[in-house]
């Protein structure tokens, strides 16, 4: 192959006149011997004098930068996380008259009522039965029997006050019954309640102690009490009521 003069594709290459007769079989200069050479050697050409140390000392000057600004972050993130409390997020419901608060982390879904089929010799006034939530087959609970509320008639009027977590309590023209789907530990219940109301972020700060006459309570379930709107919010064990479903709701007649 002819070797050609430094830098000839600009001159006859694909940005020169493009007589260069190598282009008919590279097509394009890029392919051609010559122009892979040139820029090898450009690569492997000599450092200017002095180059190679004042490159040294502006990665050497960013690399202090830049691990300076991470400490000073780390540091300020550690002191944030041990000044600041832990964020929930609560799903919060009503039952009867009852105001409860569930973990996000354990609600899998919240799907309109379906009807229970009761098992005969195992239905109880708590296991309720169950329920077909899109083909999967799930066992129903009756979680105002679970933790002892009262039973009160239903609500038929369309317009009762509601809890609005917007800041203010407010009228809603109509409050479906709804029903929870939890999963703890890979096991699935479901059970009724009367409203849903919303999902609501805040500080573990937010939350008070039950008091001591609900904690000394053996079948208390009740983890920490929240206010929002003059509405007491019973944040629930949800951990004691698993063990509690699991270990002796299914044997109760």
């Amino acid at each position: 192959m002819q070797i050609f003069t430094e830098h000839c594709w600009n001159t006859i290459g694909v940005s020169g006149d493009s007589s260069c007769p190598e282009l008919k079989t590279v097509i394009h200069c890029r392919n051609c011997n010559v122009y892979g050479a040139a820029g090898r050697t450009l690569l492997q050409r000599e450092a200017p004098e002095g180059y190679i140390e004042e490159w040294g000392e502006i990665l050497a000057q960013e690399w202090k930068h830049q691990s300076k600004k991470k400490t000073q972050s780390s540091v300020a993130l550690h002191t944030y996380e041990s000044e600041s409390s832990e964020i929930l997020c609560l799903t919060i419901f009503r039952v009867g008259q009852e105001w409860l608060a569930l973990p996000v982390s354990v609600i899998k879904e919240i799907t309109p009522c379906c009807p229970v089929h009761i098992l005969p010799h195992r239905s109880n006034h708590v296991f309720l039965g169950i329920v077909n939530i899109r083909g999967e087959i799930l066992m129903c609970i009756s979680l105002r029997d679970l933790l002892g509320l009262p039973h009160v008639d239903p609500v038929s009027s369309k317009t009762k006050k509601s809890l609005t977590l917007g800041g203010r309590s407010g009228i809603s023209p109509v409050v479906y019954q709804r029903m929870i789907v939890i999963d703890i530990q890979d096991n699935r219940w479901v059970f009724p309640v009367d409203e849903i109301s919303d999902i609501h972020r805040l500080s573990s700060d937010q939350l008070s102690n039950t008091p001591v006459v609900i904690a000394k309570t053996p079948d208390t379930y009740t983890k920490k009490i929240l206010h929002i709107d003059g509405k007491q919010i019973n944040y629930l064990d949800h951990e004691l009521i698993f063990y509690e479903l699991l270990f002796y709701t299914l044997n109760r007649s």
